[in-house]
C-alpha cells in the first residue's frame, strides 16, 4: 500500500552505536537470542546469558539443540529492546565463533557467578561465544514535517 501522495514515509533516524556503546548493552542485559546452522536449516533460539571478559556466555542443556554448539561454530548473538509505540529502539548483532566453555578457573567463575537459565531442567553445558565483529545501531522515531 502506498501512501498519499501528500503523506511522505515515516521513516526513523537511524545511528550506528560505537563498539564501547554495544558492549555497555551486552553488559546490562540478560536476555538475548543465538542464531546458528543445525540439521534443519538455519535456527533463532533465546538464552539467558553474561557479557564477560569480551565474551557471551550462556548455559544450556547438554542434550538441547543448543548442545551441537560445544565444537567451535559459527554463530550470530542478538540482543535488542522496541518500543512499537515510539517507533524507536536499538539493536546489538555480535559475530563470532561458539563452543563449549573449557576453562578451568572461569567455568569455576561461571558457576558462581553467570548467567542463570531461566528454562527448567538441566543446564549445565558452558557455551561461550568469541566475537570476531560487533555492531549495533538505534533508530528513533522521526518528526513529520
Amino acid at each position: 500500500m502506498t501512501p498519499p501522495q501528500d503523506e511522505k514515509p515515516h521513516t526513523g533516524n537511524f545511528a550506528e552505536l560505537s563498539e564501547t556503546e554495544c558492549e555497555e548493552l551486552l553488559t546490562h542485559h540478560a536476555a538475548g537470542r543465538v542464531g546458528f546452522m543445525a540439521g534443519e536449516g538455519p535456527q533463532i533460539l533465546p538464552v539467558t546469558y553474561q557479557y564477560r571478559a569480551g565474551r557471551v556466555i550462556f548455559r544450556t542443556s547438554p542434550n538441547g539443540p543448543l548442545a551441537g554448539l560445544v565444537r567451535r561454530t559459527s554463530v550470530a548473538f542478538e540482543i535488542d529492546a522496541i518500543d512499537e509505540q515510539n517507533k524507536s529502539g536499538w539493536s546489538v548483532l555480535v559475530l563470532g565463533f561458539a563452543e563449549a566453555m573449557t576453562h578451568d578457573q572461569l567455568l569455576a567463575s561461571a558457576w558462581e557467578t553467570g548467567p542463570v537459565p531461566w528454562a527448567d531442567g538441566a543446564r549445565n553445558l558452558f557455551i561461550e561465544i568469541e566475537p570476531r565483529k560487533i555492531s549495533g545501531r538505534a533508530v528513533t522515531s522521526a518528526t513529520r514535517g
